[in-house]
């Protein structure tokens, strides 16, 4: 592997603070981009869809300096940008975000209620329309799928983890039908989205990076007109069963390794 080296403790703990350094460098730097962006947009842009790609523009920006990762996109299914969508990922790590903002569209993600805490970076994620959700929490789930409905109705899409949580092992856990089920109600598709390789990017439980090749694989969409509420698992496991196609022999029809 041509960055070997990087495995390396000696260049691979002080590069990774180096990266996590710029992060905050450019997490700054795009503070009054995105102020004045969203003043001058408030009127045209209700829906922040373009206050939101701006956004993930910067977590994009962040892969493109990172020497550690080679992080790449396969595939777009046709899919229309201007239509609002439901987006729904498998979960490896927390690198998963840095990779998804590769995709050229804006999606709102839903996200821990924590991130929305971190000083700047939690004003600009609510800036940019993106979803907190605290897990474990009725009243913040609540309050989350109502954002995520009024989002849709605006015209923006938003992305889901659907297994809720990172997976421990690998596996690709069973999909919550929350999301599926407001996808219904609201009409809009569902685009899977097959992460693979984040896992090693960024170890669970650690800051340390290392060198990586990621991908995600954008999959046609699955529309939702003419479904039921009661069409909601079979819905989801679609989707899911999409993603674990995509990502090959190693997960079976229900989730574990094979």
């Amino acid at each position: 592997m041509a960055k070997r080296w990087l495995e390396l403790p000696l260049f691979a703990v002080p590069l990774s603070w180096i990266f996590w350094a710029s992060c905050v460098l450019i997490v700054i730097a795009w503070a009054p981009i995105m102020a004045a962006y969203r003043l001058f947009t408030f009127r045209s842009d209700p829906a922040r869809r373009r206050s939101g790609r701006l956004h993930l523009d910067q977590a994009s920006l962040a892969v493109r300096v990172n020497p550690f990762w080679d992080f790449r996109v396969a595939g777009d299914a046709g899919l229309d940008a201007s239509r609002a969508c439901v987006f729904v990922s498998n979960h490896r790590s927390n690198a998963d975000p840095f990779l998804l903002s590769l995709l050229p569209w804006d999606m709102k993600f839903v996200s821990k209620t924590s991130i929305f805490r971190i000083p700047l970076l939690g004003w600009e994620m609510r800036t940019a329309g993106h979803i907190p959700i605290t897990r474990g929490d009725a009243n913040s789930r609540s309050a989350a799928l109502a954002a995520m409905r009024e989002t849709l109705l605006a015209g923006a899409s938003i992305l889901l983890f659907p297994e809720g949580t990172r997976s421990e092992d690998g596996s690709l856990g069973p999909f919550r039908e929350g999301g599926f089920r407001l996808a219904i109600e609201l009409g809009v598709p569902i685009v899977p989205l097959a992460v693979r390789g984040t896992e090693r990017a960024l170890p669970k439980h650690s800051l340390t990076l290392r060198p990586t090749s990621a991908s995600v694989t954008v999959l046609p969409p699955i529309a939702t007109a003419g479904l039921t509420a009661a069409d909601a698992p079979a819905l989801a496991e679609r989707a899911r069963a999409a993603i674990a196609g995509t990502l090959g022999g190693a997960f079976d029809a229900r989730g574990g390794e094979g």
